[in-house]
Formats: C-alpha cells, structure tokens, sequence
C-alpha cells in the first residue's frame, strides 16, 4: 500500500502544477452551473430536486474524464518513462491503483466543489438531503468506471491527443447509447443490451437518489474490470 500511496502522491503533484486541470475545473463548474440554471431554467420549473443538475455530470464527464486520465500512461510512453516504471520494484497493480487513485482523487475533487450549489438552494425548498447524497453517490461511481476506463484507453494510446479523443469517443458511446433505445423501435434483446453498457442509464438510478445494488455493482465490477485489463497491457509491454 505504501508503494501505492508514493506512486498517487507522486502523480497527484504532476496534476497540481499542470494548468489543464484547472482548466478543466472550471469548465466542469461552469457547465453543471449552466445547465442547471440557464439551460434548465431551475428556478422557473418551481422544483425541490436536484435530479437535472446531476443529469449534466455524465456529459460533463465526456469532457473532463479525458483531460485527466489523457496522460496518464501516453506521456509515460512519450517520454520513454515507461519502461524505467516497469523496471521499478512495483507490480503492475501498483502502479495501475496508483494512477487510479490519483485520478480519481482529482475528479472527487471537483465533485466536492459543487457542493456549494445544493448546499445553497437547500433553504430554499424542502429538498431531501438523502436523495443528494445518493445522487453524489452515484456521481463517484460513474467517476471510477470512466477513469479506469480513460486509463485504459491511455495505455493503449501513443500520445497525448490519440489518448484524448480515444477516451472521449469511447466515453460519448457507452454514455450515450442508451438514447437510441429511446429514439428508436429496437428488438427488446438489443434495447437491454445497449441499455446494459450504457454508463448514463445506470447512472440514471442514482441521479433520482435511488441507490440500485445492480447498479452499484454494474460500476463497481466495470471499473475493477478496466484495470484489470490495464494490469494485462502493462504485462504485455513488459514482456513485448
């Protein structure tokens, strides 16, 4: 665990001195903020919930998930640094769950700076503060599937800008593709299907404060199955 932690922190410092992620801060503030009360009119609609604000995250996340994890293992090809970390006293999930947690440390990160919006609209109506937390809830886990799923995709990346548009391409499908069950007449099998690999149909659950165990599951299992598959191309490359 102590490897672990030194390979986060480690990472953790190269986020803190790099502009892109506050940048890409901002950006997500700014877009959830929009959407809630520009786009969505929020306080026309006359509503004690926050079901439309957490709505905005999936979307968001298309966005800001690729800016964060786009580095992650391309730049350590780049650079050739690679190869010096796979020769380190460091198994291959100590240095996935290192990157992992360092990521998904700075997404939970900006979570957490949204909270001043809830926390100021609560006086304002009879929201349920459970529900809020269930939709945060959610929000985290749809954070540590689509981070080990950008870390992946990172790792089969030679460079920064195929990393970005790779992860956000492959994010925009697995969010999105729940929609065309809706816009289209599709098989009830095919439905289910897309509907199952769909990250904002499970996430869908959560952002109305319900907490589904075979939701919870869905994101927990996903996000262990990407970094295992990390772990198996790092072995590769060790062994290439």
């Amino acid at each position: 665990m102590s490897k672990i932690m030194a390979l986060a922190k480690k990472e953790l410092y190269s986020y803190s001195i790099s502009p892109v992620l506050y940048g890409i801060t901002v950006f997500f503030l700014l877009f959830v903020s929009i959407w809630l009360f520009y786009y969505q009119h929020f306080f026309a609609m006359d509503s004690a919930n926050l079901r439309i604000f957490f709505a905005a995250f999936p979307l968001a996340f298309i966005m800001v998930i690729p800016a964060i994890t786009m580095k992650s293992w391309a730049e350590e090809r780049k650079l050739g640094s690679i190869e010096l970390l796979l020769t380190m006293p460091f198994s291959d999930w100590d240095l996935v769950l290192g990157k992992f947690i360092a990521s998904f440390t700075v997404v939970a990160g900006i979570l957490v700076l949204t909270l001043p919006v809830p926390l100021s609209l609560l006086p304002l109506g009879n929201f349920d503060s459970g529900v809020i937390a269930g939709e945060y809830v959610g929000a985290l886990l749809l954070a540590a599937s689509s981070v080990a799923l950008g870390l992946l995709l990172s790792c089969l990346s030679k460079n920064q800008a195929g990393a970005f548009l790779g992860i956000a391409v492959v994010l925009l499908v697995i969010t999105l593709i729940s929609q065309v069950t809706q816009s289209f007449n599709l098989p009830l099998p095919l439905s289910e299907a897309l509907n199952f690999i769909s990250l904002a149909f499970h996430f869908e659950t959560f952002s109305k404060g319900i907490i589904d165990t075979r939701d919870l599951a869905f994101f927990i299992l996903t996000t262990l199955l990407f970094l295992f598959l990390n772990t198996r191309v790092l072995l590769f490359r060790k062994w290439r």
